[in-house]
């Protein structure tokens, strides 16, 4: 046995790490095998030498091929066979037999080699996905320099762009020809340029810059915001060659964040009365903090809005929001959706993924319905927000955690404690800054400005004119309890604005919920809304000594709006 080992040794050094490797004797024993063959098995070395090859391959005729090598020296290539592995699993893999001779005829033994094709599938993907990350020799992917969304060019290093791609001549309106050979600050002129600039720092130090933001002109002039990376050019002896930028035209991203950001400021949430003036308040203070917050109420009564709102008016407004919805996902999952996990962390974990605390970092990470989560992910969220890290699924490696929680429920957390559901330290954890949404049944002093706010919205999306709701359309919303809110009546407006053909919205248009069993009187015209809307206006117009522009954006409204309203209360 000796001998064989020795002879093989040699060859078993250069065969593929990947393969898993077996050698079995004359009497069909396991002689030798590598480490390849213990990571695909799962049996140590020490598990299976000196024992019959039929531990690993007496699944149906695997182990006549090994017989007939060692009695024909016949051998045998691409065998899809099933191989035996520890714990009984049996894996399918690719295989091939070869006699080891010794002298003419002297057959001592053979060698199995064996690929785990689950195995190369993934590893072929990893390297598929590593090969496009890959630089070649100067540095330019195929992939990213023919993309149709970055732009990437190449410089030298005096600063002389050498490649520009297609991309990177329609974002900046110049042509590959008038770009190659000259500096890159002429093409771009960006007031970083020969300033600091992002390409500085690389040619420099030779360090990857990653998402920095910078105008630049284009050909004819106008100005246009990218975002751009940039990394550093070797040759195959690790000298330093030039660098590489790629960057992205972020027009439509910049008009869709500022978009967002008006959408969910604190200045449109709607309401005056006095329990959303204390929200406002809150809001506002706990924006300047990176404090934990707490948002209760029932469902539809905007908490998601709130903490965006928040988020938005914080420091950290440009940093991520990365919201998750606990009740969404099944105790299995929401582990690795909080967190993150690695390749072979559970049963169909084929790669790693980034949870959302890492994908916060930074910003704000905002758990909704976190009174649902179980107490085996409370113990957890709660060890995270003591010590300020968190591991990844099936990795020790502890991340640094830099993200503000914010959660919401419509529970009530005190009584799931007393219930056993919800465990009182993580709740003494979480609850730092405690804001409450009341209901709109509790608000109702609201109801007139959410009336108008959707009624402006949705002529805005259906391209209508309704100028308003009948008083007595108007009495069956205020008598009605919203047990869904806001949410609820943004629900019921959109429902009438499909059914409206008229200038205001009627009883008739209203959904049958609301209206069955109730006794209408006639429509005066001049009713509650009349009165509720003149003396919101009114309110507001004195605390702005008449400033139409500021009355109009508490009010939610446009200006065009307020004169409008003005006008038809006969307001001067």
């Amino acid at each position: 046995m000796k001998s064989l080992n020795y002879e093989l040794d040699a060859n078993l050094e250069n065969l593929i790490m990947p393969d898993g490797i077996v050698v079995v004797s004359p009497n069909c024993i396991i002689v030798s095998s590598n480490e390849a063959a213990e990571r695909i098995t799962g049996f140590m070395e020490k598990d299976i030498i000196n024992k019959k090859c039929e531990i690993l391959f007496r699944n149906s005729n695997n182990d006549e091929f090994i017989k007939l090598a060692l009695n024909s020296g016949q051998t045998f290539s691409n065998l899809s066979i099933k191989l035996n592995c520890k714990d009984g699993y049996v894996k399918n893999v690719l295989a091939s037999v070869t006699p080891v001779v010794k002298g003419k005829d002297n057959i001592i033994g053979v060698v199995v080699v064996f690929r785990d094709t689950e195995e190369m599938i993934l590893l072929a993907k990893e390297l598929e996905k590593k090969t496009n990350q890959l630089v070649n020799e100067r540095n330019k992917l195929e992939a990213i320099f023919n993309s149709n969304i970055e732009g990437t060019f190449t410089i030298d290093n005096n600063w002389i762009i050498t490649s520009f791609n297609k991309s990177a001549e329609n974002i900046t309106g110049y042509k590959k020809e008038e770009a190659i050979g000259k500096e890159c600050w002429k093409i771009f002129r960006a007031s970083i340029c020969r300033n600091g600039c992002h390409m500085e720092q690389t040619l420099s130090k030779g360090k990857a810059t990653l998402g920095n933001e910078l105008t630049i002109f284009r050909k004819n002039n106008t100005m246009i915001p990218i975002k751009v990376n940039s990394g550093i050019l070797l040759d195959n002896k690790n000298t330093k060659i030039g660098a590489v930028e790629t960057f992205i035209d972020i027009s439509e991203i910049k008009n869709l964040s500022e978009h967002i950001n008006e959408k969910y400021s604190l200045e449109n949430i709607v309401g005056k009365s006095k329990k959303m003036e204390k929200v406002f308040s809150l809001c506002l203070s706990v924006a300047q903090t990176r404090s934990t917050v707490l948002i209760t109420g029932e469902s539809g009564t905007g908490k998601e809005l709130v903490a965006r709102a928040i988020h938005l008016a914080s420091a950290d407004k440009k940093a991520p929001f990365v919201a998750l919805n606990c009740s969404a996902f099944a105790e299995s999952l929401i582990e690795s959706e909080l967190f993150g996990h690695e390749v072979g962390a559970f049963t169909g974990a084929i790669k790693s993924k980034i949870g959302h605390f890492e994908l916060a970092q930074g910003g704000t990470l905002f758990l909704d319905e976190i009174g649902d989560i179980s107490p085996v992910i409370q113990t957890k969220l709660l060890r995270v927000i003591e010590t300020r890290q968190f591991e990844k699924v099936g990795s020790t490696t502890p991340i640094a955690m830099d993200v503000r929680i914010i959660v919401a429920t419509n529970k009530n957390l005190e009584t799931e404690i007393v219930n056993g559901k919800f465990r009182e330290d993580l709740y003494f954890r979480i609850n730092v800054m405690h804001i409450t949404l009341p209901p709109l049944r509790e608000r109702l002093d609201d109801l007139p400005l959410l009336v108008d706010h959707f009624i402006c919205a949705f002529n805005k999306k259906f391209n209508k004119s309704i100028e308003g709701i009948s008083s007595n359309a108007y009495k069956i919303l205020a008598e009605y309890k919203w047990p869904g809110n806001i949410r609820e009546l943004e629900n019921v407006l959109e429902h009438c604005f499909i059914l409206c053909s008229k200038n205001k919205i009627e009883i008739e248009h209203l959904p049958d919920r609301l209206t069955v069993g109730v006794n209408f009187e006639p429509d005066l015209g001049n009713g509650l809304i009349k009165n509720a809307e003149m003396e919101v206006i009114v309110k507001v117009l004195k605390k702005y000594n008449n400033n139409k522009k500021k009355t109009a954006s508490e009010l939610g409204i446009d200006v065009s709006t307020l004169w409008r309203k003005m006008k038809k209360y006969n307001l001067k």
